[in-house]
């Protein structure tokens, strides 16, 4: 079927609303140096975006999970966020699905629904081993809510916390393999040995290029509260990157 309203997000549109809530891994698997070029990266990110109507929130979790900044827009606050973030040593687990349950609710509560016309684009970004342990929550809870929220999930993977094959490609850690990430229509990038700016800015480019799409179901009213599965197909073969598998039909 057709779809009833189409809206391209084109990259340097400035005015679309944006809320981000960053969610560090600071367990002791982290190193100094990747931590020091962990905040220089995340400061590169909050540049590329602070001329767009965003704001941003830092969390960081180990064995608790804890919120170092709630949302601002300003980048000097956040600046001085960076330097109360610190490695857990003595951790003994490493709550990333709890902290990603913590960064969706707060992405509900604070954001709006829509800014001017505008709906804002919710996005939680999440850098971690990839080994999670100790969670109370569990993955698919937090890809339901996540999904009901309309929030997206990224994630980042450290070269110090990624375990390697013998032919030294990461292998899928059980953090990817919990279908988080791609169940939400995010992205899982692994981090090189090198810079981690180039990583942001390109998970930048992906927050900021999207395209928003609605329709009419025509049974919606027998169908409240089921969720409804969407699969876009471009109707010229071309290949169309769908950000969600679906939707939860609201009465």
């Amino acid at each position: 079927r057709g779809v009833d309203f189409f809206q391209p997000i084109k990259r340097f549109d400035k005015s679309r609303p944006m809320s981000v809530v960053f969610a560090l891994d600071v367990s002791g698997s982290m190193t100094d140096e990747e931590l020091v070029g962990l905040k220089s990266a995340m400061k590169s990110f909050i540049n590329r975006l602070a001329d767009y109507n965003s704001q941003f929130a830092i969390m960081t979790f180990a064995m608790d999970v804890k919120t170092v900044r709630t949302f601002t827009k300003r980048p000097d606050d956040l600046e001085k966020s960076f330097s109360k973030i610190r490695r857990d040593v003595n951790g003994l687990s490493t709550h990333a699905y709890d902290a990603i349950d913590d960064a969706v609710r707060l992405l509900d509560r604070k954001t709006p629904k829509t800014v001017g016309s505008r709906i804002p684009r919710k996005a939680v970004l999440v850098i971690t081993d990839g080994f999670p342990v100790g969670d109370v929550v569990s993955p698919q809870t937090v890809i339901e809510r996540a999904n009901a929220s309309e929030a997206t999930i990224y994630s980042v993977i450290l070269p110090s916390f990624s375990r390697l094959s013998a032919t030294k490609r990461p292998l899928m850690t059980p953090f990817e393999a919990s279908g988080l990430v791609d169940k939400t229509g995010g992205k899982s990038i692994y981090a090189t040995d090198g810079s981690l700016e180039p990583i942001f800015n390109a998970l930048a480019e992906e927050i900021t290029s999207s395209y928003a799409l609605a329709f009419y179901p025509s049974d919606a009213a027998q169908s409240a509260g089921n969720f409804r599965e969407v699969r876009i197909e471009s109707v010229n073969g071309f290949q169309v990157k769908q950000n969600r598998a679906g939707y939860r039909a609201r009465p």
